[in-house]
């Protein structure tokens, strides 16, 4: 999977990075349940979803929303 960039998720609006930020978090817990459980097949799967999620809140911080 290749990184979203910085630059088209400043492109996109609050609602939509929030939803993405709900979605990423969401397929993070999935994947954390698979690598306990052992049926991950891609280790880098956990990494990839925890710096997916660091990219959108520094974007919704940057335009001001509080979490």
């Amino acid at each position: 999977m290749k990184p979203t960039k910085a630059k088209d998720l400043r492109a996109m609006s609050i609602d939509e990075l929030q939803a993405r930020l709900r979605v990423l978090r969401a397929q993070l817990r999935d994947a954390r349940f698979k690598k306990a459980l052992g049926q991950l097949e891609d280790r880098n799967l956990v990494r990839y979803y925890r710096r997916e999620i660091a990219r959108v809140l520094t974007v919704l911080r940057e335009k001001g929303v509080k979490l």
